[in-house]
């Protein structure tokens, strides 16, 4: 079997931590490091859940590096409503077995892109802090991934945080301004991808929870989740982050995908949006925008994670 290497960058709650639970479980995949930003919750949290949750997929010598602590230029303003106060929805969860790495996220990325090029699968699943941070010092930087996927805006419109913002580019808009634009091949796939073919009904929830050990974590983390989604009109609870890695992991689960200029929104009531610029004369594509998935091999890829089986 041939081994690929990913690095995770993650503002660990809810979700971000079911995402780590399939790369690390995919027997194909070998977690290189993971870097956290804050955003879902503020980055302590988020470090925090990253161990915990490395501990509980036996990933206990994977890196942790700790990056930034807001946004490029905005207070942090966190997700905390959707994914509780810990980001884990109040879960009874282990103690962190160990502290991150001293060296900081963002010289660790530059550190592993440079020494070890075209080597690593790169998957961003919060706001783009420190890949727009990394950016600054080396504009090659994502031309030195083989990939990268990001979970991050709404291109057909439909907000989370706003009517057209989703959280990780409403978040750092300006950080996710200087992602699309840099070199490198990149694929986006947006809250649209979570809301249609990443709910979570009644019936799947419980599948989950019967798949044992890591599903009951899976469904547990996201309690707070599932309350703010039925409270939004969603089913269930939705998995924006997992489904996006499922894509990293089997780009075959891509249906229908557009290479696209993106715009993305700063200020005001278009803050967070990723908008498609399709007129005549706009500049060249500048990422990969995936627009549907095959639902039942995400969920099929999520339930084989989480089994004891």
């Amino acid at each position: 079997m041939t081994m690929r290497s990913f690095i995770v960058d993650t503002d660990t709650a809810s979700d971000d931590a079911v995402a780590l639970v399939l790369a690390a479980r995919d027997p194909s995949v070998d977690v290189r490091m993971v870097t956290v930003v804050a955003g879902n919750v503020p980055q302590n949290l988020a470090v925090r859940n990253a161990i915990v949750t490395l501990d509980l997929v036996d990933h206990a010598t994977v890196p942790v590096h700790v990056g930034a602590d807001q946004p490029l230029f905005r207070p942090l303003e966190t997700a905390q409503m959707v994914h509780g106060e810990d980001g884990m929805g109040g879960a009874d969860l282990p103690a962190p077995s160990r502290e991150p790495e001293p060296e900081s996220a963002v010289d660790a990325l530059l550190r592993v892109a440079t020494k070890e090029p075209n080597q690593h699968t790169l998957v961003t699943l919060g706001p783009l802090t420190n890949i727009a941070s990394a950016l600054a010092e080396d504009p090659d930087f994502l031309s030195r991934f083989v990939h990268t996927y990001l979970m991050a805006g709404s291109p057909d419109g439909v907000g989370n945080v706003n009517p057209v913002g989703e959280y990780n580019v409403w978040a750092d808009p300006e950080a996710a301004t200087a992602v699309f634009e840099a070199a490198g091949a990149k694929t986006m796939i947006g809250w649209n991808i979570s809301r249609i073919y990443a709910v979570m009904t009644p019936p799947e929830t419980e599948r989950l929870r019967s798949c044992g050990r890591l599903g009951r974590f899976a469904v547990d983390i996201n309690a707070e989740v599932e309350k703010f989604c039925r409270a939004n009109g969603l089913e269930g609870m939705d998995f924006p982050d997992p489904v996006a890695m499922a894509v990293a992991l089997d780009d075959s689960i891509v249906t229908e995908a557009t290479e696209e200029r993106l715009v993305v929104g700063l200020d005001g009531p278009t803050r967070g949006a990723t908008l498609p610029d399709r007129r005549i004369n706009s500049e060249p594509p500048n990422i990969r925008v995936v627009w549907r998935v095959d639902e039942a091999a995400f969920k099929d890829r999520l339930y084989t994670a989480c089994s004891d089986s």
